[in-house]
């Protein structure tokens, strides 16, 4: 009997060899980790004590390091069991909860069929490759390396361009020998109702390839270059190689990766290509759509517990609220999410680009678990002062508990919930008396919110980030306000920034003869360093650069953070001389010197900073702090 494409390979996505093995043997837990589908027993092939007989469940395969028995599930089964192939077909399709399909005797038709639909895919993608170094890709080429790519990176990743041509890919194919019927079929042309001669489906856009687990290409995705392209990104149509909701971006190098990494799951391609350029080497991408059912357990097949990185905005936060309604009744002790709650309006290569590895890092250590996820959905933004508000509560977590099928860990949820909610309506009683639900009144979190650990100034390893970020608004408000750079001339001349690229970019605004063609006007590489800084999340929701008609208000931000920038600096460097000089002696003229630093700073920005509140207080805390230090004579040494 000849089977459907792609049964085979659902059939052993969808049981574990783990579990077809395991009731042969009896695994060594002390040398397995269950988490990462890795398992190892004595061999029920020849006789040993030892554990040499390697499962793993990723990879569907069994391998014994003494007998060199090795296989899949099925050969497993007709090893142990004396199978036939088709018995242990139809056990593990029983298992599966598959039907067997019937007999279709057009079966090795179909395979013939979507393997030259697959040489298809390869001879596209080889064309778009060779177009991407191109004069037309251009534009293309400047784009990715503007987003970090190297040449590394878009081989690895096979991107390419689409000439924005009518017919460039079909002249291509067509010219051969592809058969046009088949060209249409793979989804690369699209065959107009009036007869004529068909048209490229991608046109002006940068060509992302889509394989499947096998490595085979299924698909292309495009980015538009035109700013007038009716869809920013377009995927190839569903064809007989790609069905949309059961495919994943990037599937096949992140399993061989999800073993060493932990399973990233991003909003798009050049999310993922950001994480696995950054080290975080198994992510992948649903493909322009909500998680489906299928791609959910694709993606624990891939990994039990994998990471959703949520965009930080609100579409992202609820895609995860969405998803959470689809996995509760999915949920088992094996297989659950936990979710990454990124930066407001910052995606991962945002992440990467403004914090580094360390920051990304810092975000998935502190992934939430799903319960977590579920509860602030419920309770975030509301008011529950009445009776039938907490009653109304009680009953969506009710729903949400009754939907996980698992009766033990359902139970565990009642006890999770149970006590977020004890700790949400009684919380402790302080010093002052008891402090329990009143009207409008809703209970402190007992630890920090979620928007709160996720913003770039939590996450950060960097004990500088604060000053960095008050460069990255000067210089943003300068680009988005050209016109206030001469009035700020002589404070970008004061403001040593203390990036690399910061410095170049301040550097060349203050050599611009004209600033009128700003950002185009700057050089290639500084224009590339301001495109970054005014795409990072903080900066786009900034008042002075979101609103360009005003610049008065861009002029009184500019002012505020220029005084605090070279008042903080001003004061570290009067400190930093002055304990050089603690050193090699102390005496009352030190004492002086660093009371008339403190003074003298104070003074210099004291009509500057009269009308600002803020900067009063930060200024006044810089001072008391140097006060209270020489009034301690810290500079003494102790007896002992």
């Amino acid at each position: 009997m000849s089977l459907p494409p792609g049964f085979l390979d659902e059939l052993r996505n969808r049981v574990s060899i783990s579990s077809v093995v395991g009731r042969k043997v009896t695994w060594d837990m002390r040398k397995s980790n269950q988490a990462k589908g890795d398992f190892w027993a004595p061999c029920p092939f020849h006789q040993e004590k030892t554990a040499s007989f390697h499962v793993d469940d990723r990879k569907g395969f069994y391998y014994c390091f003494g007998c060199h028995a090795k296989g899949d599930a099925l050969s497993f089964l007709r090893e142990t069991e004396n199978m036939s192939f088709m018995e242990a077909v139809e056990t593990l399709a029983r298992e599966a909860g598959m039907p067997m399909p019937a007999h279709d005797p057009r079966a090795a038709e179909k395979a013939d069929k979507l393997g030259a639909l697959a040489e298809v895919m390869e001879a596209a993608t080889r064309f778009f490759r060779a177009q991407l170094t191109t004069a037309q890709a251009t534009q293309a080429r400047e784009y990715l390396h503007g987003r970090g790519l190297t040449p590394d990176t878009l081989a690895r990743f096979e991107i390419g361009f689409a000439p924005d041509a009518r017919q460039a890919l079909w002249a291509h194919l067509t010219g051969a020998g592809i058969p046009p019927a088949r060209i249409i079929e793979a989804g690369l042309a699209i065959a107009p109702e009036d007869g004529s001669t068909p048209y490229d489906r991608f046109r002006g856009r940068i060509i992302f390839p889509i394989r499947d687990a096998r490595g085979r290409c299924i698909a292309f995705g495009g980015r538009a270059m035109s700013a007038q392209a009716r869809a920013k990104y377009l995927n190839s149509p569903e064809t007989p190689l790609f069905d949309k909701g059961r495919s994943l971006y990037n599937a096949g190098p992140a399993r061989s990766a999800a073993g060493k990494h932990p399973l990233l799951v991003a909003e798009g391609y050049m999310d993922v290509i950001a994480l696995v350029s950054a080290g975080f080497e198994a992510a992948v991408a649903p493909l322009g759509t909500a998680i489906t059912e299928e791609q959910l357990r694709m993606i624990w097949r891939l990994s039990p517990e994998p990471i959703i990185a949520l965009d930080g905005d609100a579409a992202g936060l609820r895609a995860g609220y969405r998803l959470i309604d689809l996995a509760l009744p999915l949920l088992s002790a094996e297989q659950s999410l936990r979710f990454c709650l990124l930066p407001e309006k910052m995606d991962p290569d945002d992440v990467l680009r403004a914090g580094g590895n360390a920051a990304m890092r810092k975000l998935i250590e502190d992934a939430l678990p799903l319960v977590k996820l579920l509860w602030q959905r419920e309770t975030e933004g509301q008011v529950f002062d009445s009776p039938e508000r907490r009653s109304a509560l009680d009953k969506r977590l009710r729903a949400a508990l009754n939907s996980i099928t698992d009766g033990n860990l359902r139970a565990h949820y009642a006890e999770e919930l149970r006590s977020l909610r004890a700790g949400f309506f009684q919380p402790k009683r302080s010093a002052t008396g008891p402090r329990g639900p009143r009207h409008g009144f809703t209970a402190p979190p007992a630890t920090a919110l979620p928007s709160t650990r996720s913003t770039l100034l939590a996450t950060t390893d960097s004990a500088d980030i604060a000053e960095r970020m008050r460069e990255e608004i000067i210089l943003a408000t300068l680009l988005a306000h050209p016109g206030l750079l001469p009035r700020f001339t002589a404070d970008l001349e004061r403001a040593e920034m203390r990036s690399a690229g910061h410095e170049s970019l301040r550097h060349a605004l203050l050599s611009l003869p004209d600033t009128a063609a700003l950002p185009d006007s700057l050089p290639e590489r500084d224009r590339q360093e301001a495109q970054r800084i005014l795409e990072l999340g903080h900066i786009r929701i900034a008042p002075p650069v979101r609103r360009r008609d005003d610049p008065e208000l861009a002029a009184r931000c500019l002012q505020e953070e220029f005084a605090k920038l070279l008042a903080r600096r001003g004061v570290a460097l009067e400190l930093r001389e002055a304990s050089e000089d603690m050193s090699a002696a102390a005496d009352e003229g030190v004492t002086w010197r660093l009371r008339e630093a403190a003074e003298q700073r104070n003074r210099a920005e004291r009509s500057r900073l009269s009308d600002t509140t803020d900067l009063n207080e930060d200024r006044a805390a810089l001072s008391g702090a140097l006060q209270r230090m020489i009034e301690s004579e810290i500079w003494i040494k102790r007896k002992k």
